[in-house]
């Protein structure tokens, strides 16, 4: 099989910070997938907010190879599975499922489609609760861990992060709750008041991939408090955490 193309696929956003921590994502990924000869060429897209969109991304990608597209998402939801799923239809694709749900199906394809597979999303997985832990304090006895993630009108997006809530719990050895901003989850506010009658702080683990609105919501809803909140997962725009490479690279595996 010819080396595949990939397209990395962000949600996409108007914070000029969360757009610089993406692309330094996305260009550690292409340095890693290059240097280890998985891919012939690695493209940066979105299914929101910004340019190039999901079709420019496999219009500029070889229509004669395979494409494999990654959704740098933390949970699968409408994006995934219908905004993704049609464009990769509308390219030629054969179902716009391809390698979905960790790699263990390819998509049926004739002789007229393109060869385009799509991964699974980045979480959840065992590894991103690592990535959380490690941007937690040090945490006292009495404090409340609340995982804090955007939320979904998609069940499916929000049961996986409750999936995360309960990898970082088995990761501090300690519960911890996931709250939502949005979506038909526990709403994050009505979580945050009833745990800070606890005693404790209020500790939010941000289970956000960027700096953005969902960011900042949650900073304004602990601000003059003592309570405390994570940086997202991409904090620093000069380097992209390692098992977040490893993630990406492991989903594209899956999909060969």
């Amino acid at each position: 099989m010819p080396l595949p193309s990939i397209g990395l696929i962000s949600h996409g956003t108007s914070s000029g910070e969360g757009r610089r921590v993406i692309e330094a994502l996305a260009s550690a990924v292409t340095e890693d997938l290059l240097s280890r000869g998985l891919a012939q060429e690695v493209m940066l897209g979105h299914v929101d907010v910004q340019q190039p969109d999901v079709a420019e991304v496999l219009s500029a990608l070889p229509h004669d190879s395979p494409v494999i597209l990654v959704p740098l998402l933390l949970s699968p939801g409408y994006h995934m599975h219908v905004d993704l799923a049609e464009a990769i239809r509308a390219a030629g694709g054969a179902d716009g499922r391809g390698a979905q749900g960790g790699g263990e199906r390819e998509a049926r394809r004739t002789s007229e489609s393109r060869d385009i597979r799509l991964t699974s999303t980045l979480g959840p997985d065992p590894r991103l609760a690592q990535i959380l832990a490690a941007r937690l304090p040090n945490l006292e006895d009495e404090d409340q861990v609340v995982l804090a993630a955007a939320g979904s009108s998609d069940d499916r997006a929000n049961d996986a992060c409750l999936e995360m809530a309960e990898s970082l719990a088995h990761e501090l050895s300690r519960p911890v709750v996931a709250g939502f901003h949005a979506g038909g989850g526990d709403r994050l506010g009505d979580i945050v008041e009833q745990k800070r009658g606890s005693g404790g702080r209020v500790v939010l683990s941000s289970y956000l991939l960027a700096p953005g609105f969902f960011q900042d919501l949650a900073s304004a809803l602990i601000a003059e408090s003592r309570d405390i909140l994570t940086p997202p997962l991409l904090l620093d725009r000069a380097e992209a955490p390692s098992l977040l490479v490893e993630i990406v690279r492991d989903r594209i595996i899956s999909a060969l």
